[in-house]
């Protein structure tokens, strides 16, 4: 009985959270940009580890930091600047590289997308991603009675609803496939998407 009343959740905190990580994983940012791209130069199958690893790697990363990691940001405050950093420096090597990307037809048989791990671990350098986690946890971390079953249901919903959300982005990639054949197409929606990259972790890099 007692088991029972701590895991009952209210509808309308549940539409509340539902709604935040809908949200969250639907709008622009370095992974739905990433597998946007990833959906165009190499298609919708073979980006499916990378899209696994963003959702599973997300979820994780939840889970981690809401059942203890975060005393340890607590304890010492200069890893998140410096993690900000790290992360940035690598969304601006990822931009030029999309940038200079070469046209689908010459990578989309040799080249490797991002792979399952690799995208997992990408969570831990993304600032939406933090932002996001921080975020849900702050404001639904009392969802449920008990904070554990709160924050591994945290995970489990904004993973589940991450599945859509950034598939449909990659699903919009691999549409443009054709399309992005052309050189002359090619270059700019690299350059676009690599200024839109840039400009998705502006706003947390100059707060």
């Amino acid at each position: 009985m007692l088991r029972s009343q701590a895991l009952t959740i209210h509808p309308e905190i549940l539409w509340a959270l539902a709604a935040f990580a809908f949200v969250a994983s639907i709008t622009p940012g370095p992974n739905n940009l990433m597998l946007m791209t990833s959906g165009v130069k190499y298609g919708f199958g073979r980006t499916l580890p990378h899209l696994a690893g963003v959702v599973l790697g997300f979820a994780l990363m939840i889970a981690v930091v809401g059942l203890g990691l975060d005393v340890l940001f607590e304890r010492f405050p200069q890893i998140l600047p410096v993690m900000r950093v790290a992360g940035a420096l690598y969304m601006v090597w990822l931009a030029l590289k999309i940038a200079l990307a070469k046209p689908i037809g010459k990578v989309a048989s040799d080249g490797r997308p991002i792979g399952f791990f690799a995208a997992a671990g990408f969570q831990w350098v993304n600032p939406k991603a933090w932002i996001m986690v921080l975020s849900a946890l702050a404001t639904y971390g009392g969802v449920l009675d008990d904070y554990t079953s709160s924050v591994l249901f945290i995970a489990a919903l904004s993973g589940l609803i991450t599945v859509p959300c950034s598939g449909a982005w990659t699903l919009f990639g691999a549409s443009l496939s054709r399309l992005l054949a052309d050189p002359r197409v090619t270059r700019p929606f690299n350059w676009t998407m690599a200024a839109l990259l840039v400009a998705s972790i502006a706003p947390v890099i100059f707060e």
